[in-house]
């Protein structure tokens, strides 16, 4: 699909382009995995800036013919870091990958709060000497929203804001249109607005639904994007008009340089994907999960969608087990399962593709908001490691990732990113399979590796975060691997760089000496052993108008 779908209606945009998707072994736009013989000479570093190691790495090279394979090198952590002035090799400068925290996500109270200032201050304080180049933190519809349709109160965030301009810190902002509560890491409680829960006491089909009836309150169901049920306005109207109240409370910093990303909330926990492994309903890793499209409003539209090529009697699945099922104890998931059928692909198409219209329209109403602003657009996608080496890839499938062996599911959705120009922000960064269970048959690493190579095949830049808190240097590392696969070029640019990463996330374990000391040797490893630059041109992140 080109950048520019105007004009058509979305529930109609057909993203299926099997050419396009299709992987090694398709007969036509197959992606080949191979390694080359490229070796790059990866550096460590001494305390005064010297070269004291070179590593030798088989390098992969990425195109449109070729996909990543995992680097073998591996960059020390055990040196100490001494200050100096802002001084920069502006060769090596151009391996900088600049580092952000998340912040707590209570850090604004369900009331609408900023309470410790002089201690976010403080903690602000500590992660710019480490040199750290911003923070991020989720702007809860919850809180914001919460006093009745279109009453905003961005009081709280203001004051946020105005502590990490002061502190020197760059903002990342995520649109945070979902609960807090619920999912692996929630130690806080936002739900979604009052006023929207109440609508969905009398019309609880506006939930995401499980086939035994289970409402899910994180998110409103993409199956009311376009019902005009919320005081006369339709689901995608709401996170528009509040987009466009943020950018207006927001101007000043926007002005200033203060907020260069916004990260648009698409589904729970922010990431696009169905609320297929929800722990508030019993779900325990590895379950496949449950698909999710059993409310009223996506009931009629696969039955329209159905019959629309002739199959009114396709039914929507009842063969896909329950969440903590594994692939093989289900019809549709087992060996030569549903999901191989005519009729079981019908409906993953149908299901994976109603979550790419739904990123697309609310991503369009982002940048609407945020016409002229000097920022990029992100969007998060779920790193479900899990059953990623099992045929079926059951996890992915009931998350909306139409991914198999012979189907590349992320794709199409860098492919709808591009549309915006947006950023792929991806999670797990630090996970490795070695340290997964082998009877979960997760895939990690190879995982983040087909994500970000989809990405930078389809011109996105790429960014990523780590799914849970780790304070090691195995965890640095591999997210070190990840940020740039080809490892340091000491000539200029690499061949690949991821444009970012958010740790998640602030607290005082990481504030402790010990952690805390080695996450400002893994900031300055990113930094390409550079000082911290305030200047993202400096390191070609040349941010423009949208």
């Amino acid at each position: 699909m080109g950048r520019r779908v105007l004009g058509l209606h979305h529930r109609h945009i057909h993203w299926e382009t099997p050419s396009a998707n299709q992987v090694k072994g398709a007969p036509a736009g197959e992606l080949q995995v191979k390694r080359v013989g490229l070796s790059h000479a990866l550096t460590t570093f001494n305390a005064g800036g010297g070269i004291v190691k070179s590593l030798q790495a088989v390098a992969p090279e990425v195109s449109t013919r070729e996909q990543q394979q995992e680097s073998s090198y591996n960059f020390s952590l055990n040196q100490k870091m001494q200050a100096s002035s802002l001084t920069y090799n502006e060769k090596m400068l151009a391996n900088y990958v600049p580092v952000y925290v998340m912040l707590p996500l209570g850090v604004v109270t369900i009331n609408n709060v900023l309470e410790d200032k002089a201690g976010i201050e403080k903690q602000l304080k500590e992660l710019r000497a480490a040199g750290v180049d911003g923070v991020m933190v989720d702007v809860w519809w919850g809180i914001t929203e919460s006093q009745g349709p279109k009453q905003y109160d961005w009081s709280a965030y203001r004051s946020l804001f105005q502590i990490v301009q002061e502190c020197g810190l760059k903002l990342q902002a995520i649109m945070s249109f979902h609960q807090c509560g619920g999912n692996v890491g929630d130690v806080v409680n936002i739900p979604l607005p009052q006023w929207v829960l109440d609508i969905g006491e009398s019309d609880p089909d506006v939930f995401y639904t499980n086939r035994s009836g289970n409402r899910n309150k994180e998110y409103l169901s993409l199956g009311v994007d376009n019902e005009p049920l919320f005081d006369g306005r339709t689901a995608v109207e709401i996170y528009g008009d509040y987009m466009k109240s943020f950018r207006e409370s927001m101007s000043d910093f926007f002005e200033d340089g203060l907020i260069i990303d916004i990260e648009v909330g698409l589904g729970p926990a922010g990431e696009l994907r169905y609320p297929s492994y929800p722990q508030n309903q019993g779900w325990v890793f590895p379950g496949i999960g449950e698909f999710q499209c059993y409310d009223k409003y996506l009931k009629a539209e696969f039955k329209e969608a159905a019959t629309s090529v002739g199959h009114p009697e396709w039914e929507l699945p009842d063969n896909a087990g329950t969440y903590n099922d594994t692939p093989t104890s289900t019809e549709f998931f087992g060996p030569s399962g549903t999901y191989l059928t005519e009729k079981g692909k019908f409906f993953l198409t149908w299901y994976s593709n109603k979550l790419l219209s739904h990123g697309d329209q609310i991503l369009d109403e982002a940048n609407k908001a945020f016409l002229g602003c000097k920022v990029k657009l992100a969007a998060k996608v779920s790193g479900i490691h899990w059953w990623y080496k099992a045929d079926n890839h059951a996890a992915e499938l009931t998350a909306g990732y139409y991914n198999l062996k012979d189907r590349d599911g992320y794709r199409p959705v860098a492919r709808m990113l591009s549309r915006h120009y947006a950023i792929l922000n991806f999670t797990c960064l630090e996970m490795r399979d070695s340290e997964q269970s082998s009877d979960a048959k997760s895939g990690p690493q190879e995982l983040v590796q087909q994500v970000l190579s989809g990405g930078w095949r389809e011109n996105l830049e790429v960014a990523g975060e780590n799914a849970l808190p780790r304070y090691d240097r195995d965890a640095y590392n591999q997210i070190l691997l990840n940020a740039r696969p080809n490892g340091v070029n000491k000539e200029g640019p690499p061949k690949l760089r991821m444009y970012g990463v958010t740790y998640l996330r602030l607290s005082d374990d990481l504030l402790q000496k010990n952690n805390f000391d080695i996450f400002k040797t893994f900031v300055k490893r990113m930094h390409a052993n550079q000082d911290y630059c305030p200047d993202p041109e400096k390191y070609n992140h040349h941010i423009g108008q949208l």
